[in-house]
């Protein structure tokens, strides 16, 4: 066995997930440096600490597994003695915890969403009331993501996410503005404002909507230049932050809002609450308001009883409406979810090779759209040095899931952290090439 000389307060924090697990493990971090702790975040997995604490996912099976293999990677280290303690926290294990201590009695402790101060009473460590907006950022020092809201009140029949996370609970303004004014002293020039469901902000607390009044209080922090909205949902969408979006020059003109489906029938079992017609009458009310705003969603192919009908509507959808930016997900069938009664019979094959063509039609779309680009001046932020270019993105583009800007470096010069203006010289099917000027 393995003797150690490492410090009895070394932790590694492995995060598995989507951003909202990943400000989650920057909270935990924050308290655990407060607590004296050494802290390391490692996503591709250091192999030596005294402490290692999994922030895993269980939001599809792609996920969970992911989850399940990191848990017995670490399992063996700890049974090699390379560790001293393995803890497990976040929405795996949240939903599995009674399995998951069965399965695996090399993890000292098992905890779910919404229990930090256990968590770091088990390290000896005092939860610290006073740390808001006092992360540990995981991010690059000018963006950080904004969580401004937790749980889920929506019933949609596919999502296991209510189950993890729980119902809806808005963070009260001045504490996110508080938290805005920190991250902004840090070097923090850009915000994307993240929740389960972000246009129900407010609800629970003020009995109204409040994004709108969120977003101009955001603005007025000094320092923050892009904010960026993440997970709107469509039905009950409020549109009185059109305006804003469109007036407010801090207010990026682009809006994540996840649609899922166009097929009426395949909406109405995934209990999504809005039909296809207006789900056309949103988009045309939000690009008639604002022009020039780029749209980024998701697609969810395969959930039961999907027909080529269906699918083909979906396809049709997509190619007609040409959104900016979209992703697809396979659907996943998920115990205690309104679905899982239904029967999956849509085989696995079929799911991805209806997900890869309708890639392959978005695919077509952003090279249109990218092409339209070229000759034009875009304010881009610079994000890293990357071999021979500076990569960016233009306010129509998001941190690890949308287009990139590439400036040759060997003729131009960028500071990473900055804003550049760009001139357009080439477009790709998903990427952009430009200069300075």
């Amino acid at each position: 066995m393995k003797t150690k000389s490492l410090k009895k307060n070394k932790v590694n924090v492995i995060t598995l997930g989507c951003s909202k697990n990943l400000v989650d493990s920057e909270v935990l971090m924050g308290q655990l440096q407060a607590n004296n702790f050494d802290v390391k975040h490692e996503s591709n997995k250091l192999k030596e600490s005294e402490i290692v604490i999994i922030n895993t996912c269980g939001f599809i099976d792609n996920a969970k597994q992911e989850s399940i293999n990191t848990i017995i990677e670490y399992s063996d280290l700890k049974t090699d003695g390379k560790i001293d303690q393995l803890i497990v926290t976040g929405c795996l294990s949240e939903r599995y915890k009674g399995e998951l201590i069965n399965e695996f009695p090399e993890v000292d402790a098992f905890f779910g969403t919404m229990e930090l101060p256990n968590l770091l009473k088990k390290l000896g460590a005092d939860y610290k009331h006073e740390l808001i907006g006092e992360r540990y950022l995981t991010t690059a020092n000018h963006y950080a993501y904004l969580k401004i809201s937790e749980g889920c009140n929506r019933t949609c029949s596919f999502c296991a996410i209510p189950l993890m996370r729980g119902k809806h609970v808005s963070r009260p303004m001045e504490e996110l503005v508080k938290e805005a004014k920190h991250l902004a002293k840090t070097g923090v020039k850009e915000l994307m404002l993240i929740a389960q469901e972000l246009t129900y902000y407010g609800l629970d607390i003020y009995k109204e909507r409040k994004l709108a009044e969120l977003l101009n209080a955001l603005s007025e922090v000094e320092g923050i230049e892009w904010i960026r909205l993440h997970y709107a949902y469509p039905t009950g969408f409020p549109t009185d932050i059109l305006p804003v979006i469109r007036d407010n020059k801090k207010v990026c003109n682009y809006l994540d809002i996840p649609f899922q489906h166009a097929a009426d029938n395949v909406l109405k079992r995934m209990k999504r609450g809005i039909t296809n017609a207006e789900t056309i009458e949103l988009i045309n009310t939000i690009r008639n308001v604002i022009p020039d705003i780029t749209l980024r969603t998701t697609m969810l192919v395969g959930f039961p009883g999907e027909t080529e009908e269906d699918f083909k509507k979906l396809c049709e959808f997509v190619e007609q409406t040409k959104f900016n930016r979209l992703g697809v997900f396979t659907y996943s069938h998920e115990e205690n979810t309104g679905a899982h009664k239904l029967e999956d019979d849509v085989p696995q094959e079929l799911k991805e090779q209806r997900a890869a063509t309708l890639m392959e039609i978005q695919q077509n779309i952003s090279a249109e759209l990218n092409k339209q680009k070229v000759g034009t001046i875009q304010k881009v932020i610079i994000d890293r040095k990357e071999g021979n270019y500076f990569i960016g993105r233009s306010e129509a583009d998001s941190p690890e899931v949308d287009n990139e800007v590439l400036i040759d470096a060997s003729n131009n010069y960028c500071r990473v952290g900055d804003f550049a203006k760009i001139k357009i010289t080439k477009a790709e099917d998903f990427d952009l090439y430009g200069e300075t000027i």
